[in-house]
């Protein structure tokens, strides 16, 4: 027997009756509700086989072949280890979306990547300096124009590389502060590498008076340089004339040194101090800027300005 139950539904002055037969039995059961799950088992096995198969087909061979294929190009590791992550999260869509089709799930596919499309234009509209950011690590990470160690300089700013990440490089300062700075940032400024290449050429100026003979201060410069540790004899040092300033001749020492192994800011500074005290030594001026005023004062009524001094008195 089926248990018949009506449901009312007045509409004006008319009343339907509306008649839902349920099963009373198990084989009424099957017979009703057997296909219909079979049917939903069915699909949902060939979903999960199809997703399996891509899935596993797509990490041996697609994902597979990019690391090879990276890596016999000579690609550092993080680079590689990043296509790697982006394949596999691609493999991994694709394979959802060939089994959805296989199983007919087409309508629910068709939705859900309109709704993925519109979501991913959203949030790149709202993340624009993150994925800029994101996009310079990659091509700093692959260009390589410094690495961690490195001393560089940009905009008028200047550190030591400790950490490049996809979003900011860490660097570190001469004065031991820590500076985080988007990738971006770095990668659409003009940047010097003051450690790219196996040497540098360190100068520092030096004036000497007008009156001072420029061939002794020169051999002066020259000696102190060759001395001071950290500096190449290839290239040989050298003090030319740069200027004639307003209260000095200024001569430029210039020393090469490996920038791997020792430290310009250092190399100057003990450069500056031997060079001023072999110039106190060899009796040679360092001037400075100065103003000398030249002339008289007059001063007018002086007889008038006693007597008011006087009367007040």
């Amino acid at each position: 027997m089926l248990i018949k139950i009506g449901y009312l539904f007045r509409i004006g002055m008319d009343y339907t009756i509306l008649q839902t037969e349920l099963p009373t039995s198990a084989n009424e059961v099957v017979s009703q509700y057997g296909p219909a799950v079979i049917s939903v088992v069915t699909t949902v096995l060939l979903f999960l086989v199809m997703f399996a198969l891509t899935y596993i087909i797509g990490k041996k061979v697609v994902v597979r072949a990019t690391r090879q294929s990276l890596q016999s190009r000579g690609l550092k590791a993080g680079l590689v280890s990043l296509a790697v992550s982006v394949v596999s999260i691609l493999v991994l869509i694709a394979a959802v979306a060939v089994a959805a089709t296989v199983a007919g799930f087409g309508a629910v596919l068709t939705a859900f990547a309109t709704l993925s499309g519109a979501l991913a234009l959203g949030l790149s509209f709202a993340a624009q300096d993150l994925l800029s950011n994101f996009a310079s690590g990659i091509f700093i990470i692959k260009d390589e124009p410094f690495k961690v160690g490195d001393w560089i300089e940009w905009d008028g700013n200047e550190g030591i590389v400790k950490a490049v990440n996809l979003r900011v490089t860490q660097l570190e300062t001469f004065d031991n502060e820590l500076v985080t700075v988007p990738n971006n940032q770095l990668a659409n400024a003009v940047l010097v590498n003051h450690v790219a290449n196996e040497s540098l050429r360190v100068s520092c100026d030096f004036g000497i008076g007008y009156d001072d003979d420029i061939t002794i201060a020169r051999e002066a410069i020259i000696d102190v340089a060759s001395n001071l540790e950290g500096v190449l004899a290839d290239p040989e040092p050298a003090a030319p004339v740069t200027s004639l300033g307003n209260s000095a001749v200024v001569l430029t020492g210039r020393v090469w040194i490996s920038p791997r192994e020792h430290s310009a800011v250092a190399i100057k500074a003990a450069f500056r101090e031997a060079v001023k005290r072999r110039f106190d030594e060899e009796g040679i001026d360092m001037p400075y800027p100065h103003t000398e005023l030249t002339g008289g004062v007059t001063l007018d009524n002086v007889q008038e300005t006693n007597r008011v001094g006087g009367s007040a008195e």
